[in-house]
């Protein structure tokens, strides 16, 4: 199991003590924050851009997603292409965006059919560059996999060989009242990564520290058993300071997927 982690659990920090963290954690993946301040954005010129991806691929590490904020369903211009070509720079597998749509629109793409935003959503995987993946990840108007996999099976009908894989950010589908294995049998036609992070679901699913919360980190690892998914430490240290910093998580995510599960 390829084990990565979120720029998102260090925000502001400078490009070697990324490095250095996935050195000192047998870390082989990284997903890149793009933000104006982070070290990842598309405002980097050319040059900026050979010298970051020359920079981790010499450490060892593959970048899996350019991080953007992206919303496909948005009613406003979003700058789809500029991330798209920035994670075409840096050799990334994809962008990772949101889908962003109004929730009271959602209805599983099952009874009505899809909302206004799902067509913007449509329209805009038509339109966009294919050389990386769209990574959509389960969260927002579209946390639960059944809503993923309903916006994803419209695009295989409707916009064939389209581009768009999905982050399945575990706890969020977690929260939302699907058990894992349901999760992941709604998703898995287009997995291509698996986020993780502890949650108290008494306090309303709140992230927190690994191991004080309650997110069924085995029925995980069962449900993935005999894939090869990368998996990643989501840390959302940004939005939540409470939170260790990752010099403490990833040490002890190691140690909540349990040695010789991770490489």
């Amino acid at each position: 199991m390829q084990l990565a982690f979120a720029t998102l659990g260090c925000p502001g920090a400078p490009l070697d003590q990324v490095l250095e963290l996935a050195k000192g954690n047998d870390i082989s993946g990284l997903e890149l924050r793009a933000a104006p301040d982070e070290f990842t954005h598309t405002g980097l010129t050319a040059a900026e851009r050979r010298e970051l991806r020359s920079r981790i691929e010499d450490a060892g590490l593959e970048i899996l997603t350019v991080s953007s904020y992206v919303k496909l369903c948005a009613v406003e211009d979003q700058p789809l292409e500029a991330h798209l070509e920035l994670a075409a720079d840096l050799g990334a597998r994809g962008v990772r965006v949101f889908a962003g749509d109004d929730p009271s629109t959602i209805d599983d793409g099952t009874a009505y059919g899809p909302s206004a935003g799902e067509i913007r959503a449509l329209d805009r995987v038509t339109s966009a560059s294919r050389d990386v993946s769209i990574l959509l990840e389960t969260h927002d108007s579209h946390s639960a996999g059944r809503q993923v996999a309903a916006l994803c099976g419209l695009l295989d009908t409707d916009v064939p060989g389209h581009n768009v894989k999905v982050i399945w950010d575990s706890s969020h589908t977690w929260s939302h009242g699907e058990t894992l294995a349901e999760s992941f049998n709604l998703l898995q036609p287009w997995i291509e990564l698996v986020q993780v992070k502890d949650a108290d679901s008494g306090q309303d699913y709140r992230p927190v520290a690994i191991g004080a919360g309650d997110f069924p980190i085995q029925e995980l690892l069962q449900t993935l058993d005999g894939t090869d998914y990368p998996v990643s430490l989501e840390w959302e240290l940004k939005w939540h300071p409470h939170l260790p910093p990752l010099e403490e998580a990833l040490p002890a995510l190691h140690s909540w997927l349990g040695n010789g599960a991770v490489r």
